[in-house]
């Protein structure tokens, strides 16, 4: 394998982490605040 296909596995790999922890591990803690419930 070459230095180029590495990086692109760990770009990769870091992608699919971030979208499963974006979606599957979401926080349950909802606050409402503000007029509009905008969760700042």
């Amino acid at each position: 394998m070459s230095i180029q296909e590495i990086l692109v596995w760990i770009t990769f790999i870091a992608a699919i982490g971030f979208l499963v922890k974006k979606f599957f591990f979401k926080k349950k803690t909802k606050k409402a605040c503000g007029q509009n419930d905008c969760g700042c």
